[in-house]
């Protein structure tokens, strides 16, 4: 049956200094040609790009912190990733045709009784064909926890969502099947190139229910004819005997076999498992985690087998929402659900987490079943979180953007969007030499596209090199912990194409060592580092630029004392930095980053929380301020006034002969009481 056609290390370089709006004017140069491509490319659309081509790469199971505030266009920007997921899966997959010269078969149309047969009478071969397969499919799946805030089992909605969100996908039949006939995918033992192996147990048991059937009905025949013509008897009688014998048994075992089919095609992974829920005390029941557990194994299993027959690798991306409108609790569950679930390391699915951290580490601390275990919410949210990525300030462009959709009525962009997917992709009134010229120049952005991705791919091969060089000091600084090993692991090649993508032109940026040594910083010593950065921008801020050839490190110090008055205020989130003596020798020594470089690669940060930021920014602010000074009478104003006047010629000549300088002089003037920014700093 023919399947159906698919659809060594740099050493340390600072490089020359450039302003700090020049990464921008690169940005805004790659907009302007992109224009001219026909699309309209704002900075949302760069994340979102490095994001999407990550993900097509990064190893499962993985859970993605897309780390932003409540409503700051998530929806959009998931749109996006999603869109782009599918286009990079598309042209993986062209690529590996043109390599295999082999089409992935389909599970729909003439497809789907190849794929019964294959469930009944294969069994699939994990081979080393299979291992190097480029070629992805994605399966998205979104579950918003809004909907499912008023039960108490929220864990269950995430549990159900994925079960029935891939049996709607690839039907309910070859489920059931596979639950009732299916086999798990094995290793081959050597370096057989067969992805399917003949299962000579089902075909033999088939064989003999059909030859015992076939027996039994030609034996109740022979008793029947026999009786007929008369010669009936003993022999008439035992043939009926073994022949209805032989007919029951067989028959009762094609029945069950039925059955349990039809019973896992009516009675769904989600009926099962809301069944389960609704019983009394079922939480107290023995083995109730296990049988949830046995059923996400069962998914896994199925999944891995699509993966061999459809000839490429499967994804399911489960996009979480609104999990910061819940109660504490509901999160805590649904976080529990999200563990189990990847506790299998061959389960193909990749978490997206929106939420916003400030407020899920709040949940997670005030839940009181966590008491204990998560008396620091960011931490517990390190545990589970294996690949970082917060959501940038608005571009510019992104900006201007949604200022001009917010402009237009609904109406129009309704109309706007209708005429787009209408309109023919030349145009009607379009010349050839038009036609030619926006051909060529398309080719020729996917050209330039294409060269960006190479550079961007041998960038990311030098910048992990870094990470496990002997050689190199960067390995000290990365813990033992193999969670941020992943995240660090995962951060990085986001970061280099976000490199990659600014740097295109005449700007010379960081390296890549540069840029996996600022990852590394931001994943160990986060609290510190987003300090520096909240005193540069209050500083930015304030009218003053800083100087670009001041290193971090001096930095710090010149407001490490103000940061130790925040201590109580701050101490969740210093709690998630590493050691302070490395952090001293990562950047006074090893690493003297600039601020010239951070405000580089400050537009590149994915796996920094901005949350921390914003809130040092709002204590810093309050603590600025000043208390009003109480009114004083004017009766009492005027004789201190005069004994003022005549003591403070005394006071200053006798200061001045004695050759001090007045107490409140000496603090008012003290360059420890106030920030290097122009900032006053509250005196301890």
């Amino acid at each position: 049956m023919a399947p159906s056609p698919p659809t060594a290390p740099r050493t340390w370089s600072r490089g020359p200094r450039t302003p700090a709006c020049w990464p921008a004017l690169v940005w805004g140069r790659r907009v302007k040609c992109a224009a001219k491509a026909g699309e309209i490319l704002t900075e949302d659309d760069v994340y979102c790009s490095c994001l999407a081509k990550t993900l097509c790469h990064v190893p499962v199971p993985v859970t993605v912190g897309f780390y932003a505030p409540f409503g700051c266009r998530l929806h959009l920007m998931l749109d996006k990733i999603t869109a782009l997921m599918q286009q990079e899966a598309t042209q993986r997959e062209a690529e590996e045709l043109q390599r295999v010269q082999c089409r992935p078969r389909s599970v729909r149309g003439w497809g789907f009784p190849q794929l019964l047969w294959y469930l009944v009478f294969l069994q699939p071969v994990i081979t080393e064909v299979h291992l190097r397969r480029k070629n992805v499919k994605f399966l998205f799946i979104r579950f918003s926890a809004w909907q499912y805030a008023g039960t108490d089992k929220l864990w269950a909605g995430l549990v159900t969502t994925l079960c029935e969100g891939i049996r709607h996908h690839y039907g309910a039949l070859p489920f059931s099947v596979y639950s009732v006939m299916g086999n798990k995918p094995g290793a081959t033992p050597g370096f057989c190139q067969r992805e399917w192996h003949c299962r000579l147990r089902v075909c033999l048991a088939l064989l003999a229910l059909l030859a015992a059937l076939s027996l039994g009905v030609g034996l109740l025949y022979l008793s029947v004819g026999s009786r007929s013509l008369g010669h009936g008897g003993a022999n008439g009688s035992l043939l009926q005997v073994v022949g209805g014998a032989a007919t029951t048994l067989s028959g009762s075992g094609l029945l069950m076999a039925v059955y349990s089919v039809g019973k896992h095609l009516f009675v769904s992974q989600r009926k099962k498992i809301e069944r389960l829920v609704s019983r009394e005390k079922f939480g107290s029941q023995l083995g109730f985690m296990c049988e949830v557990k046995k059923e996400v194994e069962l998914l896994t299993d199925f999944l891995c087998f699509l993966e061999i027959y459809q000839q490429c690798r499967l994804r399911v991306v489960l996009e979480v929402t609104g999990l910061d409108t819940c109660y504490p609790e509901r999160v805590v569950g649904v976080l529990n659900a999200m563990n189990t679930l990847l506790s299998d390391s061959h389960a193909p699915f990749i978490f997206i987490l929106v939420v916003d951290p400030s407020i899920l580490a709040a949940c997670l601390e005030s839940a009181g079943s966590m008491k204990g275990t998560a008396d620091n919410g960011y931490l517990f949210l390190n545990r589970t979180v294996t690949l970082p990525f917060s959501v940038p300030i608005m571009g510019r462009r992104t900006k201007l953007q949604f200022l001009h959709d917010a402009v237009q009525s609904r109406d129009d962009l309704l109309y706007r969007e209708m005429t787009r997917k209408l309109r023919p992709p030349g145009g009607a009134g379009d010349g050839e030499g038009t036609r030619l010229l926006g051909v060529e120049t398309r080719a020729g952005a996917e050209r330039a596209q294409s060269r960006i991705d190479a550079e961007a791919a041998r960038r990311i091969q030098e910048a992990l090199f870094c990470l496990h060089d002997e050689r190199d000091c960067l390995y000290e600084y990365v813990p033992d912990n193999v969670v941020s090993m992943r995240r660090i692991v995962n951060t990085v090649p986001i970061t280099v194409r976000l490199l990659q993508q600014q740097q295109q032109g005449d700007f010379v940026g960081p390296s890549p060592r540069q840029a996996v040594a600022w990852v590394v910083l931001a994943n160990q010593w986060p609290c510190r580092l987003s300090w520096v950065l909240q005193c540069l921008e209050d500083r930015q801020q304030a009218g003053g630029a800083p100087d670009a050839r001041a290193r971090l490190w001096d930095v710090f110090c010149d407001n490490s004392h103000e940061l130790h008055t925040m201590t109580k205020a701050l101490q969740n989130v210093l709690d998630l930095d590493g050691d302070p003596e490395l952090f001293e020798r990562f950047l006074d020594s090893d690493f003297p980053f600039t601020v010239a470089e951070a405000q580089s690669l400050l537009r590149c940060t994915v796996n920094l929380d901005h949350s921390i930021r914003r809130r040092m920014g709002l204590i810093r602010a309050v603590s600025a301020l000043k208390p009003p000074s109480p009114p004083k009478s004017p009766a009492h104003d005027a004789p201190h006034a005069a004994n003022g006047a005549n003591q403070a010629p005394r006071a200053a000549v006798s200061g001045h002969f004695a050759g001090h300088t007045p107490a409140h002089a000496r603090e008012a003037h003290h360059p420890q009481d106030w920030v290097q920014w122009g900032k006053p700093r509250p005196v301890a």
